[in-house]
């Protein structure tokens, strides 16, 4: 079975600068989630210099791409998530916690410098599906 691209209608957009990217694929019931970010439906990044909005944006677009391959929060194996300040760390977790509930994934969490200078947060998942 050959990957299917995963492309939800928000984040069908070519980011900027233009890079090879997709949101996420799917092929024998995996779905990797390529690291999101707090881009709305245009490609730009929401919430700048607010943590909070940005991990609600950004986790809305990873459950975009998990249901764009018929799989949700419920679905997700492992997860990444990548601060440009670890001190954002309590307030992303509030928002994960929203999201992935009492039965989260396991999930790794670090800081890094991200692509771009107004982006706070980046969150990448694997699912399966059968």
């Amino acid at each position: 079975m050959p990957k299917k691209v995963l492309k939800p209608a928000q984040l069908d957009f070519q980011p900027r600068p233009a890079y090879p990217y997709n949101p996420g694929t799917t092929a024998k019931g995996m779905v990797f989630v390529s690291g999101q970010v707090a881009w709305n439906d245009q490609g730009n990044v929401v919430g700048i210099g607010d943590v909070r909005a940005q991990t609600v944006q950004t986790l809305s677009n990873v459950v975009a791409v998990l249901k764009e391959a018929g799989a949700t929060p419920d679905d997700v194996l492992k997860c990444n998530v990548y601060l440009a300040d670890i001190r954002y760390f309590q307030i992303m977790n509030e928002e994960f916690a929203k999201v992935f509930g009492d039965n989260p994934p396991a999930r790794t969490t670090v800081q890094a410098a991200l692509a771009e200078p107004e982006m706070l947060v980046e969150i990448e998942a694997i699912a399966c599906i059968d």
